[in-house]
């Protein structure tokens, strides 16, 4: 991702200055290449915001059909015991019969080797839906116990985070978690000057704090969104719009992250929101500056969860 940016800035760059058209237009298209590659990811994590609810509405549903067969063992049950009283009392009417009426007992006889063979038939399908009950009971526990855990994962990751970016409080930097991931939001003002993607001196300490915690925590996925508010960029240079500047934001965290060889780069993602993602109105200079920020969005891995489901279903 940050091979195709800097080909994107090369592109720029060339632009003013004298060079074959050749030239311009491959470099040119390379750059659009990767304004494409951002989008797509972008749509690839709200996918995996898509496939986390549908994984919550696949337990509610499981815990509905545990409830229902719940339910539908009590009744065999109870139709177990109505026919064990029915044995009962057949047998003591065969008992009486016995004593007058050798036809009487051979139909007596008769009838309770069809209420036995009735029986044994209801107690195997008894002792199938109770075997069939307690392993979907035995993986739904499962699945329930690993989502709790993903969540106690994500609270302490939050946590630590907290604790990392303590002396950054104040300075346009909140940590929360919602959704079942960890938001790190940091304001403009901590990270570059206006219409600057270079990050600051004191804006790049918070960026390798937060790096040294996903280095020991490999299995989040990480999404890097750059954001501003809705003044059109008027500036000239490299920048072509909004879209553009938050990309070139968004991967210069990317880069800063990349130095930090305990973090695997797959796990990284750089995304470009512009202005279409406000967090307050832009009618106001507080509002602006609220917009004006980087989200760094850590998302727990969902494989073991949606093998699970699949298992279960």
């Amino acid at each position: 991702m940050i091979k195709k940016v800097s080909i994107g800035l090369l592109v720029m760059a060339l632009s003013t200055s004298c060079v074959s058209k050749k030239i311009y237009n491959d470099l040119e298209s390379k750059y659009t290449d990767s304004k494409k590659e951002n989008r797509r990811l972008t749509d690839e994590n709200e996918d995996f915001l898509k496939a986390k609810n549908q994984l919550e509405l696949d337990r509610s549903a499981l815990t509905s059909d545990l409830s229902k067969s719940k339910s539908e063992l009590d009744k065999l049950k109870a139709d177990y015991t109505a026919a064990q009283n029915k044995f009962k009392v057949l047998q003591d009417s065969y008992a009486a019969l016995e004593k007058n009426s050798s036809d009487a007992l051979q139909i007596n006889m008769k009838k309770n080797r069809d209420l036995l063979e009735q029986l044994d038939e209801k107690g195997k399908a008894l002792a199938l839906e109770q075997e069939r009950l307690n392993k979907s009971a035995q993986r739904l526990d499962e699945l329930e116990s690993l989502i709790a855990a993903k969540e106690a994962s994500m609270k302490k990751l939050k946590e630590t985070l907290s604790k990392a970016l303590n002396s950054f409080e104040g300075k346009g930097l909140t940590v929360e978690q919602k959704n079942g991931k960890v938001y790190v939001s940091m304001e403009n003002k901590l990270l570059f000057n206006s219409g600057s993607w270079a990050v600051g001196s004191e804006g790049k300490k918070a960026v390798i704090e937060v790096g040294k915690v996903l280095g020991d925590n490999p299995d989040i996925s990480v999404l890097i969104e750059g954001h501003t508010d809705d003044d059109a960029f008027t500036a000239s240079g490299p920048i072509a719009d909004n879209w553009d500047l938050s990309t070139k934001r968004a991967t210069a965290m990317v880069a800063i992250l990349s130095e930090n060889k305990k973090i695997n780069k797959e796990n990284l993602t750089a995304a470009g929101r512009g202005e279409f993602s406000p967090l307050a109105s832009n009618s106001t200079a507080e509002g602006k500056a609220k917009n004006r920020r980087i989200e760094i969005i850590l998302t727990p891995r969902l494989d073991e969860i949606a093998e699970m489901l699949n298992e279960i279903n």
